[in-house]
């Protein structure tokens, strides 16, 4: 109940500061969590960015005040944190499909965008593996990028620098994992033996509110080739385990459904349940290796409750 009130007291937030400015940071302190795993968690349960999902509140309430009431189209845009009457009439249209002019007018059809509410779901009828592991300290090394949290596709720019972040290129992505696996080496003996050698990694290290940073890296041994490559120290942790279904390596949309629903599974159910919480952002995606079938398995860094 603890994880629900929380979760429903970030709404709260939300919702009192629709015609103003939302903190991030204060948002993720009523929820007790940082404000990366916010994000990400309320993305999982809601199956939409916390953005869109701002987005949307906003521009409902901008349709039922311009109905309602003689506000200027201009005052509006401003209330409900647009720039200029142009932005804010693109973005209404583009949710409504009419113009906020249009809206005035008698029988025109709008769209409604309801206050979540998170309420407790029974659910349990599918196990769910897992396990706790404690692992000493150790390296990794690869390619890092920025991640902005509402999109994969963007720059971001941090402390004035522009990163590049996760690149949509296959080709280049199948080349960096190419290079990755002829510079890994063998892997370390807390390993399944049965893994690849390239994975990810996130929230290795901190960065700007509404960011985290991820690595596409090999773990970093004996027989490793560091050379031109970005060296992460992961320290000693707790790690909660969660291997997946085992999925086609044939069909890239089946592995990719099997990894987001093992996530949201994650932290819908396990999360709000067990007696453990993540510690930071700290969390791994390690392949497995098939002839036949891949598998991935998930390691969240965690830490006993209270």
């Amino acid at each position: 109940m603890d994880w629900l009130t929380r979760m429903n007291d970030a709404i709260t937030y939300i919702e009192e500061n629709l015609n103003g400015h939302i903190d991030y940071e204060e948002l993720a302190k009523i929820a007790c969590c940082s404000a990366n795993n916010y994000f990400r968690t309320f993305s999982f349960i809601t199956d939409v960015s916390l953005s869109e999902y701002i987005r949307r509140r906003r521009l409902t309430l901008a349709a039922l005040e311009l109905q309602n009431s003689d506000i200027k189209v201009i005052d509006l845009a401003f209330k409900y944190g647009y720039d200029s009457p142009v932005s804010f009439g693109r973005a209404f249209a583009a949710l409504h499909g009419v113009t906020p002019t249009q809206a005035r007018a008698d029988g025109v059809t709008l769209k409604a965008y309801p206050r979540i509410a998170f309420q407790i779901s029974l659910k349990g009828e599918k196990e769910m593996d897992y396990r706790i592991e404690t692992k000493e300290a150790f390296q990794v090394f690869g390619v890092e990028q920025i991640v902005k949290m509402d999109s994969d596709a963007v720059d971001v720019s941090e402390d004035g620098v522009t990163v590049t972040i996760l690149s949509k290129d296959e080709q280049a992505e199948e080349e960096l994992h190419e290079k990755l696996h002829k510079a890994a080496g063998s892997l370390p003996n807390f390993v399944n033996q049965s893994m690849g050698t390239v994975h990810h990694i996130f929230g290795h290290r901190d960065v700007a509110p509404g960011t985290i940073a991820h690595m596409t890296f090999a773990f970093r041994t004996a027989s490793s080739n560091t050379e031109g490559y970005t060296i992460v120290d992961v320290p000693s942790r707790t790690w909660a385990i969660f291997p997946s279904e085992k999925f086609s390596w044939d069909d890239e949309d089946d592995g990719n459904g099997v990894v987001r629903e093992l996530a949201k599974r994650i932290y819908t159910e396990w999360m709000p349940t067990s007696s453990y919480e993540q510690v930071g952002e700290l969390e791994m995606e390690l392949h497995g290796e098939d002839d036949e079938f891949g598998y991935v398995e998930i390691w969240i860094a965690v830490k006993r409750k209270g």
